[in-house]
């Protein structure tokens, strides 16, 4: 995990906004280690993302670093600066990992991804939980050592179960949750309690072939390519901000089982990346879109 801190930023488009943060930044004596801009000139909106160090070269103990970056002086500072540019903003810590849960239904090819690549420390995270309507991968959970709560859903008993995940999820601490192909939809009354921290994949390439089935539809509409997506979860079903998408090559010869299986490849691929780029905090959401910085 990097000793580094994030502030991410957007606000209405004006001159003199990069040297506005980066100077300030200098005055508290930060050393900038990455900084990306992005102006939608039709809207008029200014995105930023910064990182700096929090310790020189590295170092969290003051003694061996002989410097801190004060966080809490820095943002009494930005604030009056933020409201003057009417900027919404925010400052992660990059050393602090996200405390996230994982949802999965039968399909286990998204979750057993995550899960390998938490433990190569590819996704610099915590995993606090494991949630499914399903009992297929309660093993899969207890190889990894992670907590599983099996909570079962049907028509009549879903408000209920989602009572139950809500309340698993805030006794875990849980802060973004990643829908690892989780085969229910989600009622906007779950969906409220977490804006933009709930990461979906969909099998398809939105917004093409929305719904349960769209590797069969794709198949039925003759398509050349079939495409995997993953997106922000809203109150409206597969259409929140899209962060990540691929595509693979098809052709007459290939079918259904065919799609699924390649289609299975890109649905790890886009997940996995959206997830470390929420982790990394690269992403701001405005309106129905993402940036994604670099």
């Amino acid at each position: 995990m990097k000793d580094t801190a994030v502030l991410l930023i957007d606000c209405p488009d004006r001159k003199g906004l990069v040297a506005r943060v980066s100077g300030l930044l200098y005055e508290h004596g930060a050393n900038i280690l990455h900084a990306d801009q992005h102006q939608d000139h039709e809207l008029g909106k200014f995105f930023m993302r910064v990182e700096w160090a929090l310790h020189e070269n590295g170092h969290e103990d003051r003694a061996a670093s002989g410097t801190a970056f004060d966080l809490v002086k820095f943002s009494k500072a930005f604030t009056p600066i933020a409201k003057e540019l009417e900027m919404h903003w925010q400052i992660g810590v990059m050393n602090l990992p996200s405390r996230i849960a994982l949802f999965c239904s039968q399909y286990l090819h998204c979750m057993a991804d995550l899960l390998h690549r938490w433990q190569s420390r590819e996704l610099s995270c915590d995993i606090r939980v494991i949630v499914s309507n399903h009992r297929e991968v309660e093993k899969l959970a207890a190889y990894y050592g992670v907590p599983f709560e099996h909570v079962a859903v049907s028509p009549a008993t879903r408000a209920e179960a989602e009572q139950r995940q809500l309340k698993i999820l805030e006794r875990y601490g849980v802060e973004l949750v990643v829908l690892a192909r989780y085969m229910q939809i989600l009622s906007p009354e779950f969906v409220a309690h977490y804006p933009s921290a709930i990461i979906n994949v969909h099998h398809s390439f939105l917004p093409a072939f929305i719904g349960a089935r769209p590797y069969h539809a794709a198949h039925a509409r003759g398509v050349k390519l079939i495409g995997a997506t993953s997106h922000y979860v809203t109150e409206v079903l597969d259409d929140g901000p899209i962060i990540e998408q691929d595509v693979a090559r098809i052709s007459h010869r290939d079918q259904v089982e065919d799609l699924v299986a390649q289609g299975r490849d890109l649905e790890r691929l886009v997940l996995s990346r959206a997830v470390k780029w929420h982790l990394d905090r690269r992403i701001l959401c405005y309106g129905n879109k993402t940036v994604v910085f670099d």
